[in-house]
């Protein structure tokens, strides 16, 4: 069986993590979204067909033309002209039936595995937001309709973006939205007789804090690995794992649902909380405490720092004392400004988003919910209220 997966986009609401990388090239526990899922289709599937355009190289050079036992090859869709575009682009590379598949949403195993032994199947999933996704309507046990976020959902099932089709549905004419784009759900509300599966499990990466949501969930199920050197008086959890290369410091304390990649400096006397991923080749020094964040790699927190619900993106360093706030006074949610827009984080607790290559002077204080682009900086003691783009000395 083959599968089509769709890793075009560009991931703007994801900035300014997705600034120089793909989004299904982000990180959750320390590995990429994309691998992830080229994991659980292993076993499934002969070959992949991944459709590409924004930062390609980047993904072609980390898959290569075969990932494990699965064959892979590349289709580029020259304009992003939407989903359907997306998927009707690598059409010719198809033979039967296949899977298709959002390259920047987290799918398992356990839930591919009943799609693939259906006829032409939808996976979906029950949503405490449902209004935010395309609601999916059933009727005697068949698909009967799909609503893209509808004010009023009339039920919590929603669409996963993942398909198990044949390839007769290219027989279907598209016609363009309002957007200019062509929807790959256009091709789903014309299928008679689509069946359904409910995911167990399914994550949306569709803003940066979904992320860390996906990552503590990921963690929870890691089993206890130490390749790395820890040194006499640390508290190492029962399930954390530590890269190989990797050295833990005297007085370290690192809890359980914790990852560390190759090659880190961990401590002395640092508190790495659960939840937290560290990548490979990062500094995390005296007086740090962690908490439920994402270190992308080659990333210092080296002294007297804390970070609390955040995403750090590489080759970034939090000078001595930074703070990073993650909670209101008010106790009210977290909102972030996505595209201009002020958008509930649905979180109580979430601290900052911050880019690659980011340097933050001594003492900075960073506001929940704030965003720092990648390259810029602040000056030592700056306490940071708005989200920081330009980078001027």
């Amino acid at each position: 069986m083959q599968a089509v997966i769709l890793a075009a986009g560009k991931g703007t609401r994801m900035l300014p993590l997705t600034e120089n990388r793909p989004k299904p090239l982000l990180k959750i526990a320390n590995k990429t979204i994309l691998e992830h899922n080229l994991e659980q289709l292993e076993g499934l599937i002969d070959e992949a067909i991944i459709v590409v355009n924004y930062k390609k190289e980047m993904i072609k050079e980390l898959i290569g033309d075969c990932y494990k036992k699965i064959k892979i090859k590349y289709i580029e869709q020259k304009e992003t002209l939407g989903t359907g575009n997306a998927l009707e682009t690598a059409s010719e590379l198809l033979e039967d039936k296949f899977l298709v598949l959002c390259g920047d949403d987290l799918y398992f195993k356990e839930d591919l595995q009943k799609v693939v032994l259906k006829n032409q199947c939808i996976l979906l999933k029950e949503s405490e937001t449902p209004e935010n996704f395309g609601v999916v309507l059933i009727e005697d046990g068949f698909v009967a309709g799909l609503e893209e976020k509808p004010q009023n959902p009339k039920n919590n099932l929603v669409n996963t973006g993942l398909y198990l089709l044949n390839k007769d549905i290219f027989k279907i004419k598209l016609n363009k939205t309002e957007r200019g784009e062509f929807e790959l759900t256009d091709y789903i509300k014309e299928i008679s007789g689509l069946e359904f599966v409910i995911a167990d499990n399914w994550f949306p990466i569709t803003h940066p804090w979904n992320l860390l949501k996906a990552n503590e969930f990921i963690l929870r199920n890691i089993e206890k690995k130490i390749e790395g050197v820890v040194e006499d008086n640390c508290h190492i959890g029962e399930n954390a794992q530590i890269g190989e290369g990797s050295v833990v410091k005297s007085g370290a304390y690192i809890e359980n649902n914790v990852i560390i990649g190759k090659n880190c400096k961990i401590g002395p006397n640092c508190y790495i909380r659960g939840s937290t991923s560290i990548g490979d080749g990062c500094h995390v020094g005296n007086g740090v405490e962690i908490k439920n964040s994402i270190f992308f790699e080659k990333s210092n927190a080296p002294h007297l720092n804390y970070i609390g619900d955040s995403i750090i993106g590489s080759n970034t360093n939090l000078g001595g004392g930074t703070i990073v706030a993650n909670l209101r006074h008010d106790n009210k949610n977290i909102l972030v400004n996505i595209k201009d827009k002020l958008v509930d984080t649905k979180r109580r607790k979430f601290g900052a988003i911050v880019g690659d290559v980011v340097k933050t002077g001594a003492g900075t204080l960073i506001y929940p919910g704030r965003k720092i682009m990648g390259g810029c900086f602040t000056k030592p003691k700056e306490i940071v209220t708005k989200d920081v783009s330009e980078c001027k000395l």
